[in-house]
C-alpha cells in the first residue's frame, strides 16, 4: 500500500494483474516482478534517448548508420548518469553542457589543463 495522500496520511492500493505461459514453478510472483521491472528500466532508457535526441524522427536510415548514433547516445545517457544530481534530469545536464562546451572536455579531462571540476556542482 501506497500513502496517497502526504498530509491526510490516507492509503491506496493498486492491484496489477499479468499473464504469462510459464509455470507457477518458472514464474514467482518476485520472478515475474523482476522482469517487469528489468523491462521498464529499459524503456526509461529509450525514453530519455528518444525525448532529448528526438531519435524516432531521425533520418539516418542506411547501412550501420542507425545503430551506430544509436549505441553514440546511449554511451553519452551513460556517462551523463554518471555525473547527475539525484534530483536533475538528463534534458537539464545537457542544456547545462551545451552552453558551456568547455565543462564537457573539463568533466571528461579530455585536456592538459582541464580542471579537477565536478558535474554536481
Amino acid at each position: 500500500m501506497n500513502p496517497s495522500g502526504k498530509k491526510t496520511g490516507d492509503y491506496s492500493r493498486e492491484i496489477a494483474l499479468g499473464l504469462t505461459s510459464r509455470t507457477p514453478q518458472e514464474a514467482s510472483p518476485q520472478r515475474v516482478l523482476a522482469v517487469n521491472r528489468g523491462h521498464w528500466s529499459i524503456e526509461s532508457v529509450h525514453y530519455i534517448i528518444d525525448w532529448n535526441y528526438d531519435e524516432d524522427r531521425s533520418r539516418i536510415h542506411t547501412g550501420f548508420g542507425p545503430e551506430n548514433i544509436s549505441r553514440l547516445r546511449r554511451f553519452a545517457v551513460g556517462i551523463l548518469k554518471s555525473f547527475q544530481k539525484p534530483n536533475q534530469s538528463i534534458a537539464e545536464l545537457m542544456r547545462k553542457l551545451s552552453f558551456r562546451t568547455r565543462l564537457v572536455f573539463d568533466y571528461l579531462r579530455m585536456t592538459n589543463n582541464s580542471a579537477t571540476v565536478s558535474l554536481r556542482n
